[in-house]
């Protein structure tokens, strides 16, 4: 609720107390209860309806599309997990059949998150929530292959899985080795057409992007036949430095001797390659409060499943560099950089005009008190009134005894209202309205005592 919210209800609250207050004694009890009643049962449903509107968890639907199932089953077990724990924030998985697809959805508004490379993404609304992996780019050839290095692609075939998904890495190593003008085309393929590709001659080689998790790996061995003296070669992108100057998605990256097999260890030493970031990206358009407990959630979720998806062991913050190529949501800041608000500084305005309702509050239950309570025909009961009601009452006496009974009231109700001032019960305006009161009721009771005795003196004479 924003401040001009709080504005309107405090100002509503006080024009309630004022009407109420103003109608307090103008109806009968019976209608005055029910009225009360009803604005209480009001008050309640509002607070209820408010209630279960500030705790209703936010549901922010995220886009995936994968080589297999695995994310979309991570993501779904996250989701339950997020449920399960009450998260302020929910996920609902949208699978598409490629992860072109699902920043295709993204793109158009379709999806609040989306996980994608960073080479697909729209730069214009997305913002990085998290990287969840890093795919590496792999040029594999088959056991016994002469193709060692980069020119000896020349004039060859080179099947590509997903090469819709995977254009700009085909652009980029294709620029940077000036790849057309050699006659290396690119195929594409699905992942059950390689090994097939492969048996029959129509490629040579095969280009893959893929997380290095043993999944990935187990895949990647498998299209080629076990052998143990022979085994899969990776070509080297040796001028990767200079691919990552001109297409910012990309990095260099060093794979680690034995990565895709200890024995013999593919590859036989490190070799330079490259990598893009895979990012759970979110549209910039999120209010940063709904990114910071969606990171914090996901992260929470992450140490629960890890056990069960070691992929989810490579989720980690993103860059918060200003030039990243995928800036970070600023929500996902706050929670990396640990500046949560707390409790004070997200709901500051709330417990301001918070304590203005509820001195508003009490002024009206003050008032509906009185409202309920009081008693359309009785008559006011402060000693005060209950002295000036006297006055007509000596007025009135016809003998000296009558005139005494009047003055023993008075004495009776002095008598108690100074016990009580005595005690503090009973404030300095009340006591100096006695006190006129008083003096006012012997002024009379003198001159109706007068009257009275001339008229019996006349009487006397008469007789």
């Amino acid at each position: 609720m924003e401040r001009e919210q709080y504005q309107q209800v405090a100002i509503v609250a006080g024009a309630l107390a004022v009407i109420v207050a103003l109608m307090s004694g103008r109806l009968p009890r019976w209608l005055r209860i029910v009225l009360v009643l009803s604005l209480g049962i009001l008050a309640g449903g509002a607070g209820l309806f408010v209630y279960r509107y500030i705790t209703q968890p936010t549901t922010l639907t995220i886009a995936t599309g994968p080589l297999d199932g695995d994310v979309p089953r991570i993501m779904s077990a996250m989701a339950g997990r997020m449920a399960s724990t009450n998260a302020p924030v929910r996920l609902k998985v949208v699978e598409k059949a490629s992860a072109s697809e699902a920043a295709k959805e993204f793109a158009a508004g379709n999806v609040d998150l989306v996980i994608a490379r960073a080479d697909l993404v729209d730069l214009s609304i997305a913002r990085a929530v998290l990287t969840v992996t890093h795919g590496v780019v792999l040029i594999v050839v088959p056991p016994g292959s002469p193709i060692e290095g980069m020119d000896d692609l020349k004039g060859k075939m080179v099947g590509v899985i997903s090469a819709d998904t995977n254009r700009q890495v085909i652009a980029a190593i294709t620029k940077e080795y000036a790849l057309e003008s050699a006659k290396v085309s690119f195929k594409n393929l699905t992942p059950p057409e390689v090994p097939q590709a492969f048996q029959t001659k129509q490629i040579q080689a095969l280009l893959v992007v893929l997380p290095l998790s043993e999944k990935y790996i187990a895949m990647l061995r498998d299209i080629f036949p076990r052998n143990a003296k022979a085994a899969m070669g990776v070509v080297p992108i040796e001028s990767a430095g200079a691919i990552e100057e001109v297409s910012p998605p990309f990095k260099s990256y060093e794979l680690p001797k034995g990565t895709l097999r200890g024995s013999p260890p593919v590859p036989d030493d490190d070799l330079t390659t490259l990598r893009v970031p895979y990012f759970i990206v979110a549209n910039k358009n999120l209010s940063d409060e709904t990114v910071t407990a969606l990171t914090k959630a996901m992260m929470e979720a992450r140490r629960d499943l890890v056990g069960e998806f070691p992929l989810l062991a490579q989720v980690m913050a993103p860059s918060t560099d200003k030039d990243a190529y995928v800036p970070i949501h600023p929500g996902a800041a706050v929670f990396f950089d640990g500046d949560e608000k707390t409790i004070f500084d997200k709901y500051g305005d709330q417990f301001f005009y918070g304590s203005m309702l509820l001195g508003t509050l009490m002024s009206v239950l003050a008032a509906v008190w009185k409202f309920m309570t009081r008693d359309m025909g009785k008559s006011d009961e402060r000693p005060s009134m209950r002295l000036y009601t006297l006055v007509a009452k000596i007025n009135d006496v016809k003998s000296e005894t009558d005139l005494a009974a009047i003055e023993q009231q008075v004495d009776e109700i002095l008598k108690v209202e100074l016990e009580k001032c005595s005690s503090g019960q009973v404030d300095s305006g009340e006591m100096s309205a006695m006190n006129m009161a008083s003096q006012r009721l012997q002024y009379l009771m003198a001159q109706r005592r007068l009257a009275l005795n001339g008229a019996g003196g006349a009487a006397a004479l008469r007789a």
